[in-house]
């Protein structure tokens, strides 16, 4: 299973509408949108995945893509890179 990132989405976006937008490239076996912890705010970014050969595809035809008004950035998720410790305050 492969997980890509989506980035530059609308807040107003849905799991459901992103959902629609990435079956038409094959089965989406999850998707998640990010909200800020302390707000609950949408953050304008999130993750589906998708079978290998349906995430290929899937990147090349999306990614740039009009969705609500914004241009779609879509890659393959990254391993989030581990963050410095907080300093105390």
């Amino acid at each position: 299973m492969t997980s890509i990132y989506v980035g530059n989405l609308p807040f107003s976006a849905s799991e459901d509408e992103l959902r629609a937008l990435f079956e038409q490239h094959g089965t989406v076996h999850s998707v998640k949108l990010i909200n800020d912890r302390e707000t609950g705010r949408p953050r304008g970014f999130g993750f589906v995945e998708m079978d290998p050969a349906a995430a290929a595809v899937a990147i090349q035809h999306l990614n740039g893509a009009d969705f609500g008004g914004r241009a779609l950035r879509i890659n393959e998720a990254q391993e989030r890179a581990p963050r410095p410790p907080r300093r105390p305050r």
